[in-house]
């Protein structure tokens, strides 16, 4: 591994833990194991840095998502529904820190800095337009209903999702992932589906 990978490893596992502006470069670098000289060398400064962080931060995500969207041993809905599952595992295993880099990342800068928050923005965009795609797939094949603007939804999803975590954090309980979940694939998706009457419309 290359000293400029080594820099962004070690960064993104502290400032994943304890924010951007609490994370110095001094513990960085003692981190990475490389001299201050290499950082200048890979990064113009410590906001450059940053603006780097959030791109590996949207990779690794990006990767876990594709592999288990490609798994054709479930559904298209049953394949997003894993990937929030995994990420609410995850969560759930490192004791409720961190959470969603990206998610995290915005809260702390999306208001103090106009470069990050174009960047996590367009992250953003990027995970909206790729759940979006995953959805018309599903919707295809008949798995949703065509009732469903995939478009309003992803956006939805990922803006509940965001809101699951922050408060997985504060309860240090899945609880929010479960009501989510709950939420989004059993009503939600299914609530036009035909032939499904609402839960309150089942007959007795």
């Amino acid at each position: 591994m290359d000293a400029k990978s080594r820099i962004l490893k070690a960064g993104a596992r502290i400032v994943y833990l304890k924010g951007f502006y609490d994370t110095g470069l001094a513990e960085i670098l003692k981190a990475a194991k490389v001299p201050k000289g290499s950082f200048y060398f890979y990064f113009k400064n410590k906001e450059d840095f940053g603006l780097q962080l959030i791109d590996y931060f949207a990779d690794y995500l990006r990767a876990i998502a594709a592999d288990l969207f490609r798994d054709e041993r479930f559904s298209h809905v049953e394949r997003i529904r894993r990937f929030f599952r995994f990420q609410a595992e995850s969560f759930r295993k490192g004791n409720f820190k961190g959470g969603c880099p990206i998610g995290n990342l915005s809260l702390e800068m999306g208001d103090r800095n106009a470069k990050f928050r174009e960047r996590l923005d367009r992250i953003f965009a990027d995970m909206k337009r790729d759940l979006t795609d995953v959805f018309m797939q599903a919707q295809q094949l008949g798995e949703i209903p065509e009732s469903i603007d995939v478009e309003d939804v992803a956006p939805f999803i990922i803006g509940s999702w965001e809101g699951a975590l922050m408060q997985m954090k504060v309860s240090q309980s899945t609880v929010p992932h479960e009501i989510f979940d709950r939420m989004v694939f059993d009503r939600l998706l299914m609530a036009s589906r035909p032939g499904q009457r609402p839960v309150n419309e089942q007959p007795r």
